[in-house]
Protein backbone atom coordinates (compact mmCIF):
# COMPACT_ATOMS: atom_id res chain seq x y z
CA UNK A 1 0.00 0.00 0.00
CA UNK A 2 1.40 3.59 -1.10
CA UNK A 3 1.18 6.27 1.13
CA UNK A 4 -1.64 8.19 -1.12
CA UNK A 5 -4.15 5.02 -0.44
CA UNK A 6 -3.71 5.78 3.79
CA UNK A 7 -4.16 9.09 2.96
CA UNK A 8 -7.35 8.82 1.36
CA UNK A 9 -8.77 6.45 4.30
CA UNK A 10 -7.71 9.00 6.12
CA UNK A 11 -9.77 11.87 4.10
CA UNK A 12 -12.76 9.48 3.66
CA UNK A 13 -12.77 7.71 7.39
CA UNK A 14 -10.75 9.60 9.72
CA UNK A 15 -14.11 11.20 11.64
CA UNK A 16 -15.61 7.98 11.33
CA UNK A 17 -12.27 6.59 13.03
CA UNK A 18 -12.69 9.86 15.33
CA UNK A 19 -16.33 9.56 16.04
CA UNK A 20 -15.72 5.85 17.85
CA UNK A 21 -12.78 7.14 19.96
CA UNK A 22 -14.57 10.02 21.02
CA UNK A 23 -17.71 7.61 22.07
CA UNK A 24 -15.13 5.57 24.14
CA UNK A 25 -13.00 7.87 25.41
CA UNK A 26 -14.99 10.98 26.28
CA UNK A 27 -12.62 13.32 25.56
CA UNK A 28 -12.51 15.41 22.71
CA UNK A 29 -8.41 16.24 22.71
CA UNK A 30 -7.52 12.58 23.79
CA UNK A 31 -9.30 10.93 20.80
CA UNK A 32 -8.01 13.45 18.17
CA UNK A 33 -4.40 12.30 19.93
CA UNK A 34 -5.63 8.79 19.65
CA UNK A 35 -6.52 8.92 15.85
CA UNK A 36 -3.51 10.64 14.54
CA UNK A 37 -1.30 8.14 16.48
CA UNK A 38 -3.52 5.23 14.98
CA UNK A 39 -3.02 6.81 11.11
CA UNK A 40 1.13 6.97 12.12
CA UNK A 41 1.26 3.68 12.67
CA UNK A 42 -0.66 2.47 9.96
CA UNK A 43 1.63 4.87 7.80
CA UNK A 44 4.57 2.63 9.55
CA UNK A 45 2.89 -0.93 9.20
CA UNK A 46 1.00 -1.40 6.13
CA UNK A 47 3.19 -0.63 3.69
CA UNK A 48 5.26 -3.64 4.84
CA UNK A 49 2.25 -5.68 6.61
CA UNK A 50 -0.41 -4.88 4.24
CA UNK A 51 -4.22 -3.55 4.82
CA UNK A 52 -5.54 -5.11 7.47
CA UNK A 53 -9.46 -6.78 6.19
CA UNK A 54 -11.35 -3.40 8.23
CA UNK A 55 -8.73 -1.10 8.21
CA UNK A 56 -11.35 1.49 10.08
CA UNK A 57 -11.77 -1.06 13.02
CA UNK A 58 -7.87 -1.62 13.13
CA UNK A 59 -7.67 2.25 13.33
CA UNK A 60 -10.11 2.48 16.10
CA UNK A 61 -8.55 -0.56 18.14
CA UNK A 62 -5.16 1.02 17.16
CA UNK A 63 -6.32 4.33 18.54
CA UNK A 64 -7.84 3.08 21.90
CA UNK A 65 -4.67 1.06 22.95
CA UNK A 66 -2.76 4.23 22.40
CA UNK A 67 -5.40 6.30 24.51
CA UNK A 68 -5.05 3.24 27.43
CA UNK A 69 -1.47 3.57 27.14
CA UNK A 70 -0.88 7.38 27.55
CA UNK A 71 -3.77 7.22 30.46
CA UNK A 72 -1.50 4.04 32.23
CA UNK A 73 1.38 6.45 31.70
CA UNK A 74 0.06 9.57 32.93
CA UNK A 75 -1.79 7.39 36.30
CA UNK A 76 1.54 6.27 36.96
CA UNK A 77 3.02 9.23 37.14
CA UNK A 78 -0.12 10.42 38.86
CA UNK A 79 -0.10 7.85 41.55
CA UNK A 80 -3.49 6.53 39.74
CA UNK A 81 -5.82 9.20 41.37
CA UNK A 82 -9.20 7.86 41.31
CA UNK A 83 -10.48 9.76 38.41
CA UNK A 84 -7.71 9.00 35.72
CA UNK A 85 -8.27 5.42 37.57
CA UNK A 86 -12.23 5.31 36.65
CA UNK A 87 -11.68 6.33 32.93
CA UNK A 88 -8.95 3.96 32.29
CA UNK A 89 -11.15 0.87 33.52
CA UNK A 90 -13.86 2.27 31.68
CA UNK A 91 -12.00 2.54 28.42
CA UNK A 92 -10.82 -0.52 28.94
CA UNK A 93 -13.65 -2.19 28.88
CA UNK A 94 -15.05 -1.00 25.91
CA UNK A 95 -12.13 -2.36 23.87
CA UNK A 96 -13.92 -4.44 21.98
CA UNK A 97 -14.51 -5.75 18.70
CA UNK A 98 -16.55 -2.85 17.08
CA UNK A 99 -19.46 -3.81 14.23
CA UNK A 100 -19.78 -1.97 11.36
CA UNK A 101 -23.34 -0.85 12.12
CA UNK A 102 -22.19 0.63 16.10
CA UNK A 103 -19.12 2.45 13.68
CA UNK A 104 -21.45 3.92 11.37
CA UNK A 105 -24.02 5.18 13.89
CA UNK A 106 -21.38 6.91 15.76
CA UNK A 107 -20.77 9.77 13.93
CA UNK A 108 -24.57 10.73 13.83
CA UNK A 109 -24.21 9.82 17.80
CA UNK A 110 -21.71 12.81 18.14
CA UNK A 111 -24.15 15.05 15.79
CA UNK A 112 -26.49 14.60 18.74
CA UNK A 113 -24.09 15.23 21.18
CA UNK A 114 -23.13 18.47 19.69
CA UNK A 115 -26.57 19.65 19.52
CA UNK A 116 -27.67 19.17 22.85
CA UNK A 117 -29.91 22.03 24.11
CA UNK A 118 -27.36 22.27 27.04
CA UNK A 119 -24.73 23.62 24.40
CA UNK A 120 -25.02 27.37 23.30
CA UNK A 121 -27.10 27.26 19.86
CA UNK A 122 -24.54 29.60 18.11
CA UNK A 123 -21.59 26.89 19.07
CA UNK A 124 -23.55 23.44 18.36
CA UNK A 125 -23.30 24.02 14.25
CA UNK A 126 -19.56 25.26 14.52
CA UNK A 127 -19.17 22.47 16.71
CA UNK A 128 -20.06 19.36 14.54
CA UNK A 129 -18.93 21.01 11.58
CA UNK A 130 -15.24 20.65 13.35
CA UNK A 131 -15.60 17.45 15.45
CA UNK A 132 -17.93 15.62 13.40
CA UNK A 133 -16.73 16.65 9.40
CA UNK A 134 -13.63 17.93 9.99
CA UNK A 135 -13.44 21.30 8.99
CA UNK A 136 -10.79 23.14 10.00
CA UNK A 137 -11.16 26.12 12.42
CA UNK A 138 -10.35 28.46 9.82
CA UNK A 139 -13.19 27.17 6.93
CA UNK A 140 -16.05 27.28 9.50
CA UNK A 141 -14.59 31.30 11.18
CA UNK A 142 -15.21 31.97 6.74
CA UNK A 143 -18.79 30.57 6.81
CA UNK A 144 -19.81 32.55 9.94
CA UNK A 145 -17.84 35.32 9.04
CA UNK A 146 -15.84 35.70 12.20
CA UNK A 147 -12.25 35.49 12.72
CA UNK A 148 -10.38 31.91 13.66
CA UNK A 149 -9.78 33.07 17.12
CA UNK A 150 -13.31 33.56 17.49
CA UNK A 151 -14.34 30.45 16.35
CA UNK A 152 -11.82 28.48 18.20
CA UNK A 153 -12.94 29.75 21.51
CA UNK A 154 -16.50 28.97 20.44
CA UNK A 155 -15.39 25.10 19.78
CA UNK A 156 -13.43 25.15 22.91
CA UNK A 157 -16.43 26.12 24.78
CA UNK A 158 -18.51 23.40 23.42
CA UNK A 159 -15.94 21.07 23.77
CA UNK A 160 -15.79 21.41 27.81
CA UNK A 161 -19.38 22.25 28.15
CA UNK A 162 -19.87 18.37 26.77
CA UNK A 163 -16.97 17.40 29.32
CA UNK A 164 -18.74 19.61 32.07
CA UNK A 165 -22.16 18.44 31.76
CA UNK A 166 -21.46 15.00 30.85
CA UNK A 167 -23.46 15.23 27.83
CA UNK A 168 -24.22 11.77 26.74
CA UNK A 169 -22.52 10.08 23.58
CA UNK A 170 -26.21 8.62 22.83
CA UNK A 171 -29.19 9.01 20.15
CA UNK A 172 -31.97 10.26 21.91
CA UNK A 173 -34.43 8.24 22.75
CA UNK A 174 -38.15 8.33 20.35
CA UNK A 175 -39.48 10.66 23.25
CA UNK A 176 -36.43 13.21 22.89
CA UNK A 177 -35.85 13.04 19.36
CA UNK A 178 -38.53 15.21 17.61
CA UNK A 179 -37.37 18.30 19.87
CA UNK A 180 -33.30 17.68 19.06
CA UNK A 181 -34.15 17.25 15.19
CA UNK A 182 -34.46 21.08 14.11
CA UNK A 183 -30.60 21.75 14.76
CA UNK A 184 -29.55 18.34 13.78
CA UNK A 185 -31.27 19.02 10.30
CA UNK A 186 -29.40 22.43 9.88
CA UNK A 187 -25.73 20.97 10.52
CA UNK A 188 -26.73 18.10 7.97
CA UNK A 189 -28.17 20.65 5.20
CA UNK A 190 -24.33 22.65 6.08
CA UNK A 191 -22.26 20.01 5.70
CA UNK A 192 -23.78 18.90 2.31
CA UNK A 193 -23.51 22.51 1.36
CA UNK A 194 -19.80 23.10 2.61
CA UNK A 195 -19.27 19.81 -0.23
CA UNK A 196 -22.09 20.78 -2.91
CA UNK A 197 -20.12 24.67 -3.40
CA UNK A 198 -17.33 24.94 -1.03
CA UNK A 199 -16.48 27.61 1.39
CA UNK A 200 -13.00 28.16 -0.14
CA UNK A 201 -10.55 26.45 -2.52
CA UNK A 202 -9.34 25.32 -6.00
CA UNK A 203 -12.11 23.02 -5.79
CA UNK A 204 -16.13 23.98 -6.40
CA UNK A 205 -17.07 20.61 -4.57
CA UNK A 206 -16.17 17.97 -1.69
CA UNK A 207 -17.99 15.18 -2.74
CA UNK A 208 -17.10 13.53 0.89
CA UNK A 209 -18.88 16.14 2.82
CA UNK A 210 -22.21 16.03 0.75
CA UNK A 211 -21.94 11.75 0.72
CA UNK A 212 -21.87 12.20 4.10
CA UNK A 213 -24.19 14.55 4.62
CA UNK A 214 -26.94 12.31 2.60
CA UNK A 215 -25.66 9.05 4.24
CA UNK A 216 -26.93 10.50 7.96
CA UNK A 217 -30.17 12.26 6.58
CA UNK A 218 -31.14 7.94 5.51
CA UNK A 219 -29.53 6.97 9.03
CA UNK A 220 -31.72 9.77 10.06
CA UNK A 221 -34.92 8.98 8.45
CA UNK A 222 -34.91 5.47 9.29
CA UNK A 223 -34.84 6.73 13.04
CA UNK A 224 -37.76 8.57 12.75
CA UNK A 225 -38.99 9.07 9.53
CA UNK A 226 -40.69 12.48 10.26
CA UNK A 227 -41.41 14.50 7.06
CA UNK A 228 -38.60 17.34 7.18
CA UNK A 229 -36.19 14.18 7.65
CA UNK A 230 -37.95 12.86 4.12
CA UNK A 231 -37.37 16.39 3.08
CA UNK A 232 -34.33 17.77 3.18
CA UNK A 233 -32.73 14.13 2.08
CA UNK A 234 -35.01 14.52 -0.84
CA UNK A 235 -33.36 18.29 -1.32
CA UNK A 236 -29.91 16.65 -0.89
CA UNK A 237 -30.72 14.25 -3.23
CA UNK A 238 -31.91 17.11 -6.06
CA UNK A 239 -29.05 19.09 -5.84
CA UNK A 240 -26.48 15.84 -6.29
CA UNK A 241 -28.20 14.92 -9.09
CA UNK A 242 -26.78 17.96 -10.70
CA UNK A 243 -23.24 17.25 -9.71
CA UNK A 244 -21.54 16.66 -12.93
CA UNK A 245 -23.17 19.11 -14.88
CA UNK A 246 -22.47 22.00 -12.36
CA UNK A 247 -18.75 22.47 -14.27
CA UNK A 248 -17.11 21.95 -17.55
CA UNK A 249 -13.88 19.54 -18.08
CA UNK A 250 -11.66 22.88 -16.76
CA UNK A 251 -13.34 23.16 -13.31
CA UNK A 252 -15.27 26.07 -14.49
CA UNK A 253 -19.00 26.63 -13.48
CA UNK A 254 -21.81 26.22 -15.89
CA UNK A 255 -25.19 28.06 -14.79
CA UNK A 256 -28.53 26.18 -14.20
CA UNK A 257 -30.03 27.71 -17.34
CA UNK A 258 -26.91 25.60 -19.48
CA UNK A 259 -26.56 22.76 -17.51
CA UNK A 260 -26.37 20.07 -20.37
CA UNK A 261 -29.81 17.73 -18.60
CA UNK A 262 -28.50 14.54 -20.24
CA UNK A 263 -25.85 14.38 -17.27
CA UNK A 264 -28.13 14.89 -14.52
CA UNK A 265 -28.74 11.68 -12.31
CA UNK A 266 -31.78 10.69 -13.05
CA UNK A 267 -32.02 7.54 -10.39
CA UNK A 268 -31.48 10.50 -7.90
CA UNK A 269 -33.93 12.67 -9.44
CA UNK A 270 -36.61 9.88 -9.36
CA UNK A 271 -35.46 9.06 -5.37
CA UNK A 272 -35.55 12.89 -4.89
CA UNK A 273 -39.12 13.49 -6.71
CA UNK A 274 -40.36 10.16 -5.06
CA UNK A 275 -39.40 11.52 -1.27
CA UNK A 276 -41.18 14.97 -2.07
CA UNK A 277 -44.17 13.51 -2.94
CA UNK A 278 -44.13 11.39 0.21
CA UNK A 279 -43.26 14.88 2.40
CA UNK A 280 -46.17 16.50 0.73
CA UNK A 281 -48.47 14.11 0.90
CA UNK A 282 -48.56 14.31 5.53
CA UNK A 283 -49.10 18.14 4.81
CA UNK A 284 -46.95 18.35 8.00
CA UNK A 285 -43.44 19.45 5.65
CA UNK A 286 -41.81 22.68 6.18
CA UNK A 287 -38.78 24.64 4.83
CA UNK A 288 -36.91 21.37 3.72
CA UNK A 289 -40.02 19.89 1.86
CA UNK A 290 -40.61 23.31 -0.11
CA UNK A 291 -37.00 24.01 -1.43
CA UNK A 292 -37.23 20.16 -2.30
CA UNK A 293 -40.41 20.92 -4.22
CA UNK A 294 -38.52 23.88 -5.87
CA UNK A 295 -35.86 21.48 -6.95
CA UNK A 296 -37.82 18.76 -8.19
CA UNK A 297 -39.49 21.21 -10.39
CA UNK A 298 -36.27 22.19 -11.82
CA UNK A 299 -35.72 18.76 -12.39
CA UNK A 300 -38.96 17.93 -14.18
CA UNK A 301 -38.35 20.48 -16.97
CA UNK A 302 -35.75 18.79 -20.13
CA UNK A 303 -34.76 21.81 -20.66
CA UNK A 304 -34.69 25.33 -19.33
CA UNK A 305 -37.21 26.96 -21.60
CA UNK A 306 -39.52 24.11 -20.04
CA UNK A 307 -39.09 25.02 -16.74
CA UNK A 308 -41.72 26.39 -14.68
CA UNK A 309 -41.39 29.12 -12.82
CA UNK A 310 -44.51 30.24 -12.15
CA UNK A 311 -45.23 26.90 -10.12
CA UNK A 312 -41.11 27.93 -8.73
CA UNK A 313 -42.61 31.59 -7.43
CA UNK A 314 -45.88 30.13 -6.60
CA UNK A 315 -43.51 27.86 -4.43
CA UNK A 316 -41.14 30.82 -3.03
CA UNK A 317 -44.36 32.30 -2.00
CA UNK A 318 -44.99 29.34 0.26
CA UNK A 319 -41.56 28.83 1.63
CA UNK A 320 -41.32 32.99 2.61
CA UNK A 321 -43.68 32.20 4.87
CA UNK A 322 -41.80 29.98 6.97
CA UNK A 323 -38.54 31.07 6.41
CA UNK A 324 -38.57 35.02 5.46
CA UNK A 325 -34.36 35.07 4.97
CA UNK A 326 -32.78 37.62 2.69
CA UNK A 327 -31.45 34.38 0.84
CA UNK A 328 -34.86 32.87 0.27
CA UNK A 329 -35.84 36.48 -1.18
CA UNK A 330 -33.19 36.72 -3.14
CA UNK A 331 -33.64 33.53 -4.92
CA UNK A 332 -37.09 33.98 -5.54
CA UNK A 333 -36.43 37.16 -6.61
CA UNK A 334 -34.47 35.42 -9.33
CA UNK A 335 -37.10 33.02 -9.95
CA UNK A 336 -39.41 36.19 -10.32
CA UNK A 337 -36.83 37.79 -12.89
CA UNK A 338 -37.28 35.07 -15.08
CA UNK A 339 -41.52 34.77 -14.69
CA UNK A 340 -42.04 38.51 -15.35
CA UNK A 341 -39.18 40.02 -16.74
CA UNK A 342 -35.24 40.98 -15.08
CA UNK A 343 -36.76 44.63 -13.79
CA UNK A 344 -39.02 43.14 -11.31
CA UNK A 345 -36.74 40.76 -10.31
CA UNK A 346 -33.54 43.86 -10.05
CA UNK A 347 -36.18 46.13 -8.29
CA UNK A 348 -36.71 43.13 -5.53
CA UNK A 349 -32.77 42.32 -4.98
CA UNK A 350 -32.13 46.00 -5.20
CA UNK A 351 -34.40 46.36 -2.15
CA UNK A 352 -32.79 43.49 -0.32
CA UNK A 353 -29.54 45.46 -0.63
CA UNK A 354 -30.65 48.54 0.36
CA UNK A 355 -32.07 47.42 3.87
CA UNK A 356 -28.57 46.19 4.20
CA UNK A 357 -29.44 42.52 4.02
CA UNK A 358 -26.73 40.46 1.93
CA UNK A 359 -24.07 43.09 1.18
CA UNK A 360 -21.31 40.79 1.69
CA UNK A 361 -22.96 37.94 -0.09
CA UNK A 362 -21.47 37.58 -3.58
CA UNK A 363 -24.20 35.82 -5.05
CA UNK A 364 -26.41 38.17 -4.25
CA UNK A 365 -23.68 41.14 -6.38
CA UNK A 366 -23.67 38.32 -8.86
CA UNK A 367 -27.18 37.48 -9.51
CA UNK A 368 -27.48 41.58 -9.92
CA UNK A 369 -25.10 41.56 -12.28
CA UNK A 370 -26.83 39.17 -14.03
CA UNK A 371 -29.99 41.05 -14.91
CA UNK A 372 -28.13 44.32 -15.22
CA UNK A 373 -27.00 42.59 -18.35
CA UNK A 374 -30.00 41.31 -19.51
CA UNK A 375 -31.27 44.84 -19.39
CA UNK A 376 -28.57 46.49 -21.28
CA UNK A 377 -26.86 48.06 -18.61
CA UNK A 378 -23.10 47.35 -19.04
CA UNK A 379 -21.36 49.66 -16.81
CA UNK A 380 -23.58 49.13 -13.92
CA UNK A 381 -23.32 45.52 -14.37
CA UNK A 382 -20.00 45.24 -14.66
CA UNK A 383 -19.57 47.15 -11.08
CA UNK A 384 -22.31 44.88 -9.88
CA UNK A 385 -19.81 41.56 -11.17
CA UNK A 386 -16.71 43.39 -9.70
CA UNK A 387 -18.29 43.59 -6.16
CA UNK A 388 -19.22 40.26 -6.41
CA UNK A 389 -15.57 39.38 -7.33
CA UNK A 390 -14.24 40.94 -4.79
CA UNK A 391 -16.10 39.04 -2.06
CA UNK A 392 -16.03 35.52 -3.88
CA UNK A 393 -13.15 32.95 -2.41
CA UNK A 394 -13.74 30.05 -4.43
CA UNK A 395 -11.31 29.98 -7.65
CA UNK A 396 -14.15 28.52 -9.96
CA UNK A 397 -16.28 31.40 -8.89
CA UNK A 398 -13.75 33.65 -9.11
CA UNK A 399 -13.10 32.62 -12.76
CA UNK A 400 -16.77 32.78 -13.66
CA UNK A 401 -16.81 36.40 -12.77
CA UNK A 402 -13.52 37.52 -14.44
CA UNK A 403 -15.04 36.09 -17.34
CA UNK A 404 -18.24 37.53 -17.50
CA UNK A 405 -16.63 41.02 -16.73
CA UNK A 406 -14.35 40.60 -19.24
CA UNK A 407 -16.98 39.63 -21.81
CA UNK A 408 -19.10 42.89 -20.90
CA UNK A 409 -15.58 44.90 -21.66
Amino acid sequence: MHREDIEAIYRNDSRKVFATLVRRLKDFHLAEEAMHEAFTAAMQQWPSEGVPEHPVAWLISTGNFKAIDKLRRRAKRDSLQPELARRLAEIESANQSTNADEIEDDRLRLIFTCCHPAIDSKIQVPLTLREVCGLTTEEIARAFLVTPSTMAQRIVRGKAKIRDAGIPFVIPSSKDLPSRLESVLTVIYLVFNEGYSASSGTELTRVDLSDEAIRLARLLSELLPDPEVIGLLALMLLHESRREARTDRDGDIILLEDQDRTRWNQALISEGQSLVRRALRTRRFGVYSIQAAISATHAAASHAGETDWGQIVALYDVLRMADSSPVIQLNRAVAIAMRDGSLAGLEIIDSILKRGELQEYYLAHSARGELLRRLGQQDEAIAAFEKAFSLAKQEPELRFLRNKIDSLR
